[in-house]
């Protein structure tokens, strides 16, 4: 009779369809828990403690965050995680906008062209930034020779060796596999645009700058938003290319967060402070986060 009852239960909770439909979540919502939020917590925590290598950290509360404050090596890497992040998406959304605008005309070789385009996304980041590393090298820079075959310049450029050639090189690198992103993503939006307001704005007279302005940008905008939230995220957190190319220097002049946490904490071993450092990025991640939700809403 109990063994009865039980089944009875059961089989009426299984004949539930929120019962049923959590319990083949289930599996996939443990993997998530496990692989996505224990380490993201566990980073969380390690942040508020004094963790070393080989050793148990005790709580500290807010210690590791006060001590990166007085830091100066800190605030240098919040003004190159910022300076790279600006500059880098504003050139990838410009560029982007105006390749995915001529990609969507008509010409021959069009699909050949649009191949082409995505070969720096496609790249792995490891190789293109050993490619970056040796066109930046001092004594055989390919960029220098072209130059200095051109007669204008006289001497090889230090790429990596002075702080804002080396931070402007960084971001061109950036800047060159980021495109692709914003282009084949724009062009999607683009494609979408019914080809009869371009017809009406022909027969008003008004000009290509006008009709882009006026019907493009605005029914672009939030697909824009979203890959630009998208590629700020993705640089703002930015990690091998800085550290194949740059690993920081010169002398910490290229460290953005996640080059810093991971010398502080791997090379250092000093588990704590390098979770602090990349815990400073949750505020922005979450604000890009926040938008791209907002205006993914919009599209649906």
């Amino acid at each position: 009779m109990i063994h009865s009852g039980i089944r009875g239960k059961l089989s009426r909770a299984l004949e539930n369809p929120n019962v049923l439909g959590f319990l083949f979540v289930a599996p996939a919502e443990l993997i998530l828990l496990i692989f996505l939020a224990y380490p993201f917590i566990l980073g969380l925590w390690l942040g508020f403690t004094d963790t070393v290598v080989g050793r148990e950290g005790s709580f500290v509360g807010l210690e590791n965050y006060q001590e990166l404050l007085d830091d100066p090596a800190f605030w240098l890497t919040v003004f190159n995680t910022f300076l790279y992040t600006v500059v880098a998406v504003l050139l990838k959304a410009i560029l982007g906008i105006g390749l995915a605008v001529v990609l969507n005309r008509d010409f021959k070789a069009k699909g050949l062209v649009r191949a082409i385009v995505l070969l720096p996304w496609i790249v792995p980041t490891a190789l293109s930034a050993i490619c970056f590393w040796w066109l930046y090298d001092s004594t055989f820079s390919g960029i220098s020779w072209v130059l200095m075959r051109l007669g204008l310049i006289e001497n090889m450029i230090n790429f990596l060796g002075d702080p804002w050639n080396a931070r402007f090189s960084l971001i061109a690198a950036n800047v060159w596999r980021g495109i692709p992103f914003f282009t084949i993503g724009l062009l999607a939006g683009l494609q979408t645009i019914s080809p009869e307001l371009y017809e009406a704005a022909d027969l008003d007279g008004a000009s290509s700058w006008a009709k882009f302005r006026k019907i493009t940008l605005p029914l672009i905008t939030p697909l824009l938003a979203v890959v630009t939230a998208f590629s700020t995220i993705w640089t703002f957190a930015d990690f091998q290319l800085i550290w194949i190319i740059t690993k920081g220097g010169p002398a910490g002049a290229t460290h953005v967060f996640g080059t810093l946490s991971f010398q502080r904490a791997m090379a250092g071993g000093h588990f704590g402070e390098g979770a602090a450092i990349s815990n400073f990025m949750l505020p922005i991640l979450v604000v890009c986060v926040l938008i791209s939700f907002k205006y993914l809403r919009r599209e649906d």
